[in-house]
């Protein structure tokens, strides 16, 4: 290692435990919040009732869920949510109903901002993934059943 490397190391660690000690950096301002009752909820309607308040959904077209009908490996099944159609998304949530715990993720957005969301989830087995909008005060949803032939949570 180089002298100049170690001595730029050795500042920033020691600038970054003079910040903690003096409380500017503390976990409650880096830690992001979470709605622990939603994310442990066992079934489906319990858990939208924690993140929205209500698990009455309409189903709509302008609710785009494009997932893969047969998933050959259930640990990365990709999903995509396109609601770019609808004014005023404030959020996206995506589940996966056989999950032990089905809420898969949250997205909440800016007003400006376009609701779309692709990701990857983990599946165990077949069963139906579920896409919640929340846009202009009213839940909207889409569902698709993907097929698991290699489940990605113990199977």
């Amino acid at each position: 290692m180089k002298r100049r490397s170690f001595l730029k190391g050795t500042l920033a660690t020691g600038a970054a435990a003079v910040a903690v000690n003096a409380g500017l950096l503390t976990p409650s301002t880096v830690l992001a919040d979470w709605n622990k009752a939603a994310f442990a909820a066992k079934k489906t309607d319990d858990a939208l009732n924690s993140v929205y308040g209500s698990a009455s959904a309409t189903a709509s077209g302008d609710v785009k869920l494009k997932a893969p009908a047969i998933a050959e490996n259930g640990a990365v099944t990709p999903v995509t949510v396109d609601a770019s159609g609808m004014s005023g998304v404030e959020s996206i949530s995506i589940m996966a109903s056989k999950n032990p715990m089905p809420l898969v993720c949250t997205y909440d957005f800016a007003s400006s901002a376009i609701g779309y969301v692709s990701t990857r989830i983990k599946m165990g087995e077949t069963m139906n993934v579920i896409a919640v909008v929340k846009a202009g005060g009213k839940l909207f949803k889409a569902e698709q059943e993907v097929k698991v032939t290699i489940g990605g949570c113990g199977g």
